[in-house]
Parts: structure tokens; C-alpha cells; sequence
């Protein structure tokens, strides 16, 4: 079955390649597909194309269909084309002509469009959730580490004394950045497509802030033709914010594998954690970090292939923009486990103390020595000079107690600031209203 068919055949080989991987993929989409359906059908109701008696029949069947697609008894049949075209299959087969009109007053494009919306919204949910409890593993390490030090680098040389505390909090602030591009990405996605269409719009009475109010949008895509030509930008804008995430997991996983190595020494994970080599039995390898990293590292060329497929596209839909979904819609799931891998393993994570102690690291304090004798009056620069020349004639003496007082130094964390900047980030989603409407839809 197809929303287009027109009773004439298509080659095997031309609905084989076109088709490609919908069937699979729009499983994704197939309780959004639901739920966008149930608000079309309220609204046609509403504004008089469909009876009451239609509404709640199609309304009772939907709901039935959500029912199967969440016990993962749904499936997209042999030679229907897609989750839209399997949804108003179920539909006609069960109420007959009732089924047909569900399509009054909108086209293929639109109703992807707002599938994909309320995918991404959900989604978004999801890996914000997750993102936050990474976040306060990362603050709760930072908290109880924030007395050991370990060496602090510039150009992989040694630099200046940090802290675990400093590191992990580094890490837990980087995530409140990429919470907030998140949320912006977030807010573009929620918006409504539906009522544009095929992208010009409809001869049919619809009232599109109907269906704006009941799916929970904070607003709509007013203009048609943007709405469709907003296909292929927003998983773009969507696809930078996860990219963003991406990059700071990425170099967190490089940290580690760095740390964990016998050169460092710096932390350990236990057994459970590593893996072991088939021929070198002394091996404990950070497999779960290396996986991390190259996973991030594939998603951070998510928004460029999205726009390599999109470059010079003119407006209207267009084909190409199915290509998209293939490595679009995977991700999420991708970033959820990443998150939950990372999580686990930093929960297990031991600190080695006193690493400082190791007379390599005894030039890592010379910019303090520097400070020291600017507070006593002498000019920074004939200061730094003297700490020059007593490290290149081995004179050199630190003094291993640090004063750092400043917010954000060693001394002050500010980890509270942080924790209060992300739960603001997080309430700014609004994530209970889009919950609150599409669930009423299901009741």
C-alpha cells in the first residue's frame, strides 16, 4: 500500500531502492505517527469534516494501534511503503471508508515532518535526562575529590597544579553548555509543521493552532513553505547540538585513556570495567573510553552529512531528504547508551592520591614561587626571571602548599553555581507541558 497509489505499478527494483530503509526506520516514528494522527483527526472533528462518531472511532483504534506499537506487536507489512501508509492500512481495515478520510487535509510531508518533530522533541527529553545524570556523577566525583591534585598540562608538558576536582567539574560545566545549544535546538524542533501540507498549504478550513496546542508545540511553522522547508534543517541544527555533546564526551574519553595508562598512573577502574589482550595477560585496556570516543567522534559528522545532503537543494521537498533519517534517527539511541556507559564506568572510577609527590612534577609549582615573590613587591617580570634561572641552575625549591581562593580554582569549585545554572538550563525545556498535551491525546 501507498498514500500515492494511483493503481498503476512500479518496477520492483524502483520501489525496492526508493523505499530503502523506511520500513525499518520509520518503526521509530510509529508512536509519534499515532499521536500526530489523533490530533489531525480531534481537529477535523472540531472544524466539521469528521462526525463525533468518526472521531471516536478513529480515536479508539488509534489508541489501539499505540497500544500494539508500545507491546512491539507493530509492524510494517510487506509492500506498504511506509509507517504513515501501515497506520491508515490498520485504519481502513477496521472502519472501512471512516479510515480513508484520516488524510483529509494533509499530505506525506507534513505528517513526516511532525513525526520526526515529536520524535526529536522526545528524544531530546531523553538524552537531557541523561546528560543530567551524568552531570551530577561528574559534581559528586569533583566534590569528593576536590583535595587531590594531579598535574595540570599545556602542550602535553606539565604546567600547573589541577585538581580531580577541577577536572571532573570541567567536565560537568562543558555539560551545561552543551544542555543549553541542546535546548535551543530543542526549541526550534518544537514547533508545528502540520496544516502546510505539501508545503503550500490547504483549501480546507484547517486551524492549525489547534493542533499547535493539543501535540504541546510552543508555537508553529506560520509560513507553509518554510515548514517544509524546514525538513533536513532542523535534524541539521539538531544534529550540531548533539555534535556539540559529542565533543566534550570525546575528549573526556581521551582524558581517560590517558589517565588509566602506566605512564600516568593516574586512575583505575576494576576488572568488570576493562578488558584484557588474547596473547598479554598483565593488559587491563579502557575499551569502554575508546568506544566512547570513536562513537562521539562518528556523531560529530552528524550535522555534516545532514548538510552535505542538503547543499543546493532549492525549496519544495525533494527525495533526497529521506536519506537523512538513516543516520538521524539512530543517533539518539547511540547518545543514550553512550551516556549510561559513561556514567556507569565513572561510578567505578578510583583516584590515585599523592600523584604530585613524584619529583617530575616538583616545576609544576615554579608559577607559584612566581606569585610569591610578586606579593612580596618585586615585579612580575624580574620575579619570573628569578624562578627561571633557579630552575636552570637547579636551585629550584616549591613549596607544595597551594592558596588558590578564586571562584573556579582549585580552592572554589563553584560546583553549586554550576548545579544551579544547569537546573535552570533544565527548566527552561518546558518538557512537562509537550508531555502533559500529547498524553491527554491518548486518554
Amino acid at each position: 500500500m501507498k498514500l500515492w497509489d494511483k493503481g498503476l505499478e512500479t518496477h520492483q527494483l524502483v520501489e525496492e531502492f526508493t523505499v530503502g530503509k523506511d520500513r525499518e526506520l520509520d518503526l521509530l516514528l510509529a508512536p509519534w505517527d499515532v499521536v500526530g494522527s489523533l490530533a489531525h483527526a480531534l481537529m477535523l472533528e472540531r472544524i466539521g469534516i469528521l462526525q463525533a462518531s468518526e472521531w471516536t472511532l478513529l480515536k479508539s483504534e488509534l489508541i489501539r494501534i499505540y497500544e500494539e506499537i508500545q507491546a512491539g506487536n507493530f509492524v510494517i507489512e510487506e509492500g506498504v511503503e511506509d509507517v504513515h501508509s501501515q497506520v491508515e492500512f490498520l485504519l481502513t481495515q477496521k472502519l472501512g471508508d471512516i479510515g480513508k478520510k484520516i488524510h483529509t487535509g494533509r499530505s506525506r510531508n507534513d505528517q513526516v515532518l511532525l513525526d520526526l518533530k515529536l520524535f526529536i522533541r522526545h528524544e531530546i527529553k531523553e538524552i537531557a535526562e541523561g546528560i543530567l545524570d551524568l552531570f551530577h556523577t561528574l559534581i559528586a566525583l569533583s566534590n569528593r575529590f576536590k583535595d587531590v591534585l594531579l598535574p595540570g598540562y599545556t602542550h602535553l608538558q606539565i604546567a600547573m597544579p589541577s585538581s580531580f576536582g577541577l577536572w571532573f567539574g570541567a567536565y560537568a560545566e562543558s555539560l551545561s553548555d552543551d544542555l543549553l545549544l541542546l535546548q535551543s535546538a530543542y526549541k526550534i524542533a518544537n514547533q508545528n509543521p502540520l496544516g502546510s501540507g505539501a508545503g503550500y498549504g490547504s483549501s480546507f478550513p484547517l486551524d492549525r493552532q489547534q493542533t499547535t496546542d493539543l501535540l504541546g508545540f510552543e508555537s508553529m511553522n506560520y509560513n507553509v513553505v518554510y515548514a517544509q522547508m524546514g525538513r533536513g534543517k532542523v535534524e541539521k541544527i539538531v544534529g550540531f547540538a548533539l555534535a556539540n555533546l559529542a565533543a566534550t564526551l570525546s575528549k573526556m574519553a581521551m582524558d581517560v585513556t590517558l589517565y588509566i595508562s602506566q605512564n600516568f598512573d593516574f586512575i583505575s577502574f576494576p576488572d568488570a570495567f576493562t578488558t584484557g589482550s588474547s596473547i598479554m595477560p598483565h593488559k587491563k585496556n579502557p575499551d569502554v573510553f575508546e568506544l566512547i570516543r570513536a562513537k562521539c567522534n562518528k556523531l560529530q559528522a552528524l550535522p555534516l552529512e545532514i548538510g552535505l545532503i542538503l547543499a543546493n537543494l532549492p525549496s519544495g521537498y525533494h527525495r533526497d531528504l529521506q536519506i537523512i533519517k538513516e543516520n538521524f534517527l539512530p543517533a539518539f539511541e547511540e547518545f543514550k547508551n553512550i551516556l549510561r556507559i559513561a556514567k556507569l564506568s565513572l561510578e567505578n572510577i578510583s583516584i590515585r592520591e599523592n600523584i604530585l609527590e613524584d619529583a617530575k612534577y616538583q616545576y609544576l609549582f615554579s608559577v607559584e614561587e612566581v606569585n610569591k615573590l610578586v606579593l612580596q613587591g618585586i615585579p612580575f617580570r624580574e620575579a619570573y626571571r628569578q624562578i627561571a634561572d633557579s630552575i636552570q641552575n637547579g636551585t629550584f625549591q616549591p613549596d607544595f602548599d597551594l592558596r588558590h581562593t578564586h571562584e573556579g580554582s582549585i580552592g572554589n569549585l563553584c560546583n553549586d553555581q554550576i548545579r544551579a545554572k544547569v537546573a535552570e538550563i533544565i527548566k527552561g525545556f518546558h518538557f512537562e507541558k509537550t508531555e502533559e498535551a500529547w498524553k491527554a491525546l491518548l486518554h
